[in-house]
């Protein structure tokens, strides 16, 4: 019998993944521990090839990616000689984008034998499809949201972010390292008026088994701070957190919350 294991990071992703599983094996990068999720295995990136081959040994054939990671700091000393034989690959890879580190990390998993899926390959109810799910759109909302999908598509093809906030027809701000968390605080923190349009979009040509961008109630909150009336993204490439509460929540701001076709 095949088994699933989820390579977890921090956050509730990586649970709500594993209520969709039967009996999935739960491995997380140390320092990344996901919330309300038992581990059954934590290592280190300098270790890789030993875990690999202990969640092999646990049956799986195949794994997720769920939940956020930050670049480990990397120590030579740590390195087991399989996995220093990947050194070059996965230091070449961290030099750039994270868009390029994934890809390499999906590699390293195929190369060892494992299928790799996507959180909509066992989770599809958390990838939510075109349509309002709660508020109205207005023409500014349309046209502030395809400005903001023109802009996060001009950032993907450099590999950068996957978000941005506009008003007005106005950039206020681009998603980048600090995230989406810290974007949206400085939106609050420096902008004058209110309305605009918060959108996130997986980039151009992304390897939508990894690291596909995520929206929860956290982001409907610095949503409300921030002023904006809309956040939206792109219909079947964003994971939707808790829908029920996020619902709620952008309906008591008055926030529209759109899965935007195209």
């Amino acid at each position: 019998m095949s088994r699933t294991a989820i390579i977890a990071g921090t956050g509730t992703l990586p649970s709500c993944v594993a209520a969709a599983l039967d009996d999935p094996f739960i491995a997380a990068l140390d320092g990344f521990m996901p919330e309300g999720l038992a581990v059954h295995l934590t290592f280190r990136l300098e270790r890789l090839a030993l875990a690999m081959r202990e969640i092999a040994a646990q049956g799986v054939d195949r794994v997720i990616f769920a939940g956020a990671v930050r670049r480990p700091a990397l120590d030579p000393s740590l390195f087991d000689p399989e996995t220093a034989r990947m050194v070059p690959q996965i230091i070449a890879a961290m030099q750039g984008g994270d868009d390029g580190l994934l890809r390499a990390v999906i590699g390293v998993f195929e190369e060892a034998g494992f299928i790799v899926a996507g959180v909509e390959d066992v989770a599809p109810h958390l990838v939510p499809t075109s349509g309002v799910l709660t508020g109205s759109l207005g023409d500014a909302e349309q046209r502030d949201a395809a400005r903001a999908a023109d802009i996060v598509r001009a950032l993907g093809t450099v590999d950068v972010g996957q978000g941005a906030v506009v008003a007005d027809g106005l950039c206020l701000a681009l998603e980048a390292l600090p995230g989406t968390d810290a974007m949206l605080e400085w939106v609050a923190a420096t902008r004058q008026g209110t309305g605009g349009v918060f959108l996130k979009a997986p980039k151009p040509g992304q390897d939508r088994r990894i690291d596909l961008p995520t929206l929860g109630v956290a982001t409907v909150r610095r949503a409300a701070l921030a002023g904006l009336s809309c956040i939206a993204w792109e219909a079947g490439g964003v994971v939707l957190l808790d829908r029920d509460t996020v619902v709620a929540e952008a309906a008591a701001a008055g926030i529209t919350l759109w899965a935007r076709a195209g």
